[in-house]
């Protein structure tokens, strides 16, 4: 299996975001990695932003 076709920024970043090592995520399988992509975004995508955690305060 080759590494991953990233560029070594987003390798970098995409390893912390994760909570892998470098390493791991070079060599992991690019399904897998997809899918661990998929539940971070559905994870920040259910977290409210500040401005929505601004206006919920001001409503009540």
């Amino acid at each position: 299996m080759k590494p991953l076709q990233v560029s070594a920024d987003t390798a970098v970043k995409l390893a912390e975001s994760l909570g892998v090592p470098l390493e791991h995520l070079m060599h992991m399988p690019q399904h897998i990695l997809l899918q661990k992509i998929a539940e971070l975004a559905k994870a920040e995508a259910s977290k409210p932003t500040a401005s929505e955690e601004a206006s919920e305060g001001e409503q009540e």
